[in-house]
């Protein structure tokens, strides 16, 4: 029986993971392959599943915790899109805040499933706005120290480093970030992409489709900090019908609710991500926010107007949760008022991350894997 190749692309929060499956899932498709998609978070009703299945794709979601604290709903994900359509491929967006996947995933699925899956070279994307800050070594990196050790591990244990976003800097940003990755990394390939324009994707695919011993990069990880850096981000997904009785813009309504969100965070909240998505008779936008010092962008633009909308606020953001929560209560109402529509509640979830716990933890990589 074919192996299922398992492609699983990490990266910090706002790194582009999720506009990275997309372009993949759509090259692999004009292959002629079938594609699965596996999504995961600390919480479910994810932004990224519903935009991507709005895409027309197929996609499971892992929710609750990290892959690695979850790896048995990861494989159970996949058999369900196996039940579905057999794809060939399989796509994984792990968790932006977690790290240490080569021993918790990547080592279990070759020694426990390796009758199943090939795995692919493990890629994580590189963040340019945080980026730059972590690897110049800036006491003001704008998270803490305990946050930016996560950065760091997860780019120690990648088989490739992708630096992503390039269309959003300029050709002395992309020159100091490829030293200092080469510097920190010297081992490590380095690509540069855009996922949003598809600039670079051709590297970054003949990267994934390579054959050979990859993933065997044990980690010599703190966990105590790990677990620390994580709880630092409080954690919200909050859902909303928005009604009125005339159409509004629905990508004027999804940016300013993230505008609004940015302008009401208090001093020293960091953004590792912010999106908002509108969903509405198939029909879909996305704004989002990956930086506090940037401004907020309509990722995927739905050009509709509409009178009733799905809303879904997803925020990973450095501060406490509660505090978190009452501003986007706050905010949904007093953006939906501005267009002359209400908004009804209809689920909210405000966390910090507990501690991970792996359901598997590999001490070194199996032999010949």
């Amino acid at each position: 029986m074919t192996r299922l190749r398992f492609v699983m692309i990490g990266g910090f929060l706002g790194a582009g993971k999720t506009t990275t499956l997309s372009r993949l899932a759509a090259h692999y498709r004009q292959r002629g392959l079938n594609v699965g998609i596996v999504t995961n978070d600390q919480a479910a009703d994810l932004v990224d599943t519903n935009s991507l299945r709005s895409q027309g794709l197929s996609v499971e979601e892992v929710a609750g915790a990290c892959f690695c604290c979850r790896f048995d709903d990861l494989v159970g994900c996949v058999g369900k899109l196996e039940q579905d359509r057999r794809p060939d491929i399989i796509l994984a967006e792990p968790v932006g805040s977690c790290t240490d996947l080569v021993a918790t995933v990547v080592q279990p699925l070759k020694d426990l499933y390796a009758m199943r899956f090939e795995v692919a070279p493990y890629a994580v994307l590189l963040k340019p706005s945080h980026g730059l800050k972590i690897l110049r070594g800036e006491p003001a990196g704008g998270f803490s120290p305990k946050a930016a050790y996560i950065f760091q591990k997860q780019l120690e244990e990648a088989d490739a480093i992708v630096l992503n976003r390039i269309d959003e800097l300029t050709p002395a940003q992309i020159d100091e970030l490829t030293r200092l990755v080469k510097q920190r990394f010297p081992a490590t390939p380095l690509v540069t992409m855009s996922a949003k324009t598809g600039q670079g994707l051709e590297a970054l695919t003949g990267l994934l489709d390579q054959q050979g011993v990859f993933g065997r990069k044990i980690l010599d990880i703190d966990y105590d900090i790990y677990a620390e850096g994580e709880a630092e981000l409080g954690w919200l997904n909050a859902g909303y019908r928005v009604e009125g009785p005339t159409a509004f813009d629905l990508d004027g309504l999804l940016l300013d609710v993230v505008q609004r969100i940015q302008a009401g965070l208090p001093d020293g909240a960091e953004v590792a991500h912010l999106k908002a998505i509108g969903l509405t008779e198939g029909l879909f936008g996305v704004a989002n926010l990956v930086a506090s010092g940037m401004p907020p962008e309509l990722s995927l633009a739905s050009r509709e107007r509409t009178a009733v909308v799905d809303l879904i606020v997803n925020a990973r953001i450095a501060m406490a949760p509660e505090k978190l929560e009452q501003l986007v209560r706050d905010v949904v109402p007093q953006t939906t008022t501005a267009v002359g529509a209400g908004a009804h509640l209809v689920s909210m979830q405000s966390f910090r991350p507990g501690r991970p716990t792996p359901t598997h933890r590999y001490a070194e990589a199996t032999a010949l894997q």
